[in-house]
């Protein structure tokens, strides 16, 4: 697959047009961003395990029936995945208070939620990201209502696959984000990545923080942290 001009860069990944109008390169940077933007730096390395991890649990969700962008991996940094119109909503699955649930609601973090919460926040850096409900999703037009469904289903099931597989690493999946978006013929997959960058993971036994919150919070040992997430997962394949 040829790689072409780049199409768009965003904060942490280049996408690449390709000589088939039907897929793109995805390649990871090492960047890394916290607070919609406003704390900017780099951790290394990142782009190579949140490439190489995300397209692992990809080909696991899609072992299971979850419909995903992913196609190939190309290298330890590029991935060529299916285009996709790229819905503009975040999607948010919670197990454990933790980040904004626990500022929102005075939610101690670490408090195990009686029920998996799900989230939508509207994609848009300019105003912040904002939480949405379904009324203001339909309102915006930001999918249909039959869509919606789709995804909060694809969602929920993700969370049960990602809570097992991870378990099996000695990790805890705090909460995570997703984005989806429509293939051509209009189904619903998923699409973006899953990584320390988009997951809360904790250490099963110890609850140390294995992902993005550490260089959020400035608690050092980040690329560490990446790499122990990329180990245990290596293991639990082996």
């Amino acid at each position: 697959m040829e790689k072409r001009e780049l199409l768009y860069e965003g904060k942490a990944k280049r996408v690449y047009r390709t000589d088939d109008p039907e897929s793109l390169i995805v390649s990871y940077k090492d960047d890394a961003t916290a607070f919609n933007g406003l704390k900017k730096g780099r951790i290394a390395g990142k782009g190579a395990v949140n490439n190489q991890m995300s397209n692992r649990l990809m080909r696991y969700l899609e072992e299971n029936g979850v419909p995903t962008h992913f196609i190939a991996e190309l290298n330890e940094r590029e991935t060529l995945v299916k285009r996709v119109s790229v819905i503009p909503l975040e999607v948010i699955v919670r197990n454990i208070a933790a980040g904004s649930f626990s500022k929102r609601y005075g939610v101690e973090e670490g408090v195990v939620l009686d029920c998996p919460t799900f989230e939508f926040s509207y994609k848009n850096d300019a105003l912040g990201d904002p939480l949405l409900n379904t009324s203001h999703a339909l309102a915006l037009n930001l999918a249909a209502p039959e869509e919606l469904t789709v995804i909060r289903t694809l969602a929920l099931r993700v969370n049960e696959l990602l809570r097992t597989f991870w378990a099996g690493c000695g990790i805890t999946l705090v909460d995570f984000k997703l984005e989806f978006g429509r293939l051509r013929n209009g189904s619903i997959v998923l699409a973006d990545e899953i990584s320390p960058d988009t997951c809360r993971l904790w250490d099963s036994g110890t609850q140390e923080k294995l992902d993005k919150d550490r260089f959020r919070q400035d608690l050092g040992r980040v690329e560490e942290a990446y790499a122990e997430v990329m180990r245990r997962m290596t293991e639990h394949d082996a």
